[in-house]
């Protein structure tokens, strides 16, 4: 199950809207198989790793991120695919809580006489699900928030200087990050004062993110979409609006990078579930500019809170990754 959890981080930023599953197929001790949904979302992964496996896939074992689809949409039902290769097990890490499925799919496969094993590094398998889950159950994208800043929390000067404060390594992983990500966003601020290109650099050939720019007022001139820019959508109005329209249109992971304004009100809606910092050993003072607008806040208990999940150094900088604590 872990190696097909990372086969499945290979479709992040790429398969929306549907989920990025990764697959592997075991038999006597030894992979025959394996697959991770391809770009676009089709085809999915249990049927890459059966098409790779063959004859092979009879009497082997799946072990499969998500649980395999039961209904017919562009293409035939992935559990179909399993039982008709002739599959003796199944084992996957969550349900599919999409309504066409839900338990659906296990019970398809159980039915055909093969024997399912649910719940296998399921919490391993929310993490990188994360965005689609969000988007069937809340309506919305997940969103990570990107917050690249001094010590002291600054992210410009008092005069607006910010490049760079952290390092060449640190922005490179900011580009890894935008790749596993199905759309970049920012405010029109940000926007009409960086004119940022808001697409995935240094990587080779790479499928581009939409990129988002929240503005009610007219935008400056950015790159068209091509082979080196990915679409570019506007919108304005409330966080909870346009999150919605978001996750109608099938995104299911964005990356925010700012500005403050666009940041604080996220926050103050409470649509942030993943906060990503930079942090440089760089001082600005109370003069620099803070890296969030106001949240209005009088109590402490009111602030969002985030659990620590992951930090470590990337070149001179440090990295930390923080999801949101759901009791707040």
């Amino acid at each position: 199950m872990d190696h097909a959890l990372t086969l499945s981080r290979r479709g992040l930023g790429n398969t929306w809207p549907n989920p990025a599953v990764g697959c592997v197929l075991v038999r006597e001790g030894r992979v025959v198989g394996r697959g991770w949904t391809q770009p676009g979302g089709r085809p999915h992964a249990e049927v890459r790793a059966l098409m790779q496996a063959g004859d092979a896939a009879r009497g082997a074992t799946a072990y499969v991120t998500l649980e395999p689809c039961s209904h017919h949409g562009k293409t035939p039902p992935c559990a179909e695919a399993l039982i008709g290769a002739g599959v003796a097990r199944v084992v996957t890490a969550l349900t599919d809580p999409d309504p066409r499925v839900s338990g659906r799919g296990h019970a398809m496969l159980r039915a055909a006489g093969i024997e399912v094993t649910e719940n296998i590094r399921a919490e391993a398998a929310r993490d990188l699900q994360r965005g689609f889950l969000t988007r069937v159950t809340q309506g919305r994208p997940m969103l990570t928030l990107k917050l690249a800043t001094s010590f002291d929390g600054r992210i410009a000067t008092a005069s607006g200087e910010s490049q760079w404060i952290t390092g060449p390594a640190a922005r490179r992983h900011v580009h890894l990050l935008r790749l596993t990500h199905d759309a970049v966003m920012v405010g029109g601020g940000t926007a009409r004062a960086d004119r940022p290109a808001l697409n995935v650099r240094g990587l080779g050939m790479v499928r581009q993110p939409v990129r988002i720019v929240v503005s009610g007022q007219a935008l400056p001139d950015l790159p068209e979409e091509g082979t080196d820019h990915g679409p570019l959508w506007q919108f304005s109005g409330s966080p909870e609006s346009f999150m919605a329209d978001l996750g109608a249109r099938g995104l299911t992971r964005v990356f925010c990078e700012g500005g403050g304004e666009l940041a604080a009100s996220l926050l103050r809606a409470g649509l942030v579930d993943q906060l990503i910092g930079y942090s440089a050993g760089i001082v600005l003072g109370g003069d620099g500019r803070a890296a969030t607008g106001p949240l209005g806040l009088v109590h402490l208990a009111d602030a969002p809170r985030f659990q620590l999940v992951e930090s470590r150094r990337i070149g001179a900088d440090l990295m930390h990754r923080w999801l949101r604590d759901q009791a707040s």
